[in-house]
């Protein structure tokens, strides 16, 4: 694989003309470490890297004046909650500002409460105010498949056409990411004929293993400076295999591993807090009792 962002950087670095755009080199730098840094996701970070050369190799052959087709580059995220849609939609907002396609790279996210109206007219407007507040970076529209529920009568549709047109009036200026439980995306798409068609690039967030979970809560525990001891990580696995075993794990995926992290931090705070006297490890290390026993969503 081509290094784009070794490509990209060097001509900022050999080009004075670019020289103000070395600060948005450091940001891809930033935006692409945190990717790969991501616990697993392999399949969508091989696209993301397949994507970042294909626009830079693009935009290479425009410079040349050899011909060039701008990619379409509205996306489909598809995945159960907690696999990383909306970590991933920040960092591509990041990236693609950072390789030249997003003038901001700024994220809008929003739900179906924030576009479909109350009445005739106020979800075109809605929908509208949102597209105009996405220029320039990414409209994120988490649960879209709920604009495609309702009968009818529900204003859902209205959304829908409406973004359909703005994808066209709007066209390279802004980028919207359709995100949801895979089996309603697939619903959702097949309710309006102009809309599959214009998402060439999906991207499936598989669930994570049970081994990813743990070095997730591992990795969570070591951002806030804290660290789990052999006994409560033991008994974190046991936790999840008992929700895998009552397929409640799709339901939460990496939340739910935040749940039970937040929750045994707190545990943790009262247990120490009552001794009279507290070392430096007393604040870093989370015991096995310190575990919930049962998980909270």
């Amino acid at each position: 694989m081509i290094n784009i962002y070794k490509i990209f950087c060097a001509d900022i670095l050999l080009n004075k003309r670019y020289k103000k755009n070395t600060i948005a080199c450091q940001d891809l730098n930033n935006a692409l470490e945190e990717l790969n840094n991501l616990i697993g996701l392999k399949n969508v970070k091989d696209l993301i890297k397949q994507l970042e050369a294909y626009i830079r190799l693009e935009q290479m052959r425009k410079e040349r004046g050899l011909k060039y087709e701008p990619l379409t580059l509205h996306m489909i995220f598809k995945g159960n909650p907690g696999t990383g849609k909306t970590t991933v939609a920040r960092l591509l907002g990041k990236i693609l500002k950072g390789i030249g396609i997003l003038s901001k790279g700024h994220v809008v996210e929003v739900e179906r409460a924030d576009l479909v109206g109350e009445y005739i007219g106020h979800t075109a407007q809605k929908v509208r105010e949102n597209v105009k507040k996405a220029i320039g970076g990414i409209l994120f529209i988490d649960e879209a498949y709920s604009l495609a529920r309702g009968g009818e009568k529900d204003f859902g549709k209205e959304a829908i056409d409406t973004l359909v047109k703005a994808m066209e009036d709007h066209k390279n200026e802004f980028i919207l990411i359709l995100a949801g439980y895979r089996d309603e995306m697939e619903y959702f798409l097949n309710t309006n004929p102009g809309l599959k068609s214009r998402f060439a690039l999906q991207f499936d967030f598989p669930d994570y293993t049970i081994d990813e979970l743990m070095l997730i809560s591992e990795k969570m525990t070591a951002d806030r400076d804290y660290r789990l001891t052999p006994k409560a990580k033991r008994k974190i696995y046991r936790l999840l295999i008992r929700c895998m075993s009552d397929n409640k794990l799709k339901e939460g995926n990496a939340r739910l591993v935040r749940n039970i992290i937040e929750k045994s931090i707190m545990n943790q705070a009262l247990r120490i807090y009552k001794k009279s006297s507290i070392e430096r490890n007393d604040l870093i290390y989370i015991e096995e009792e310190d575990i919930p026993d049962n998980i909270y969503y």
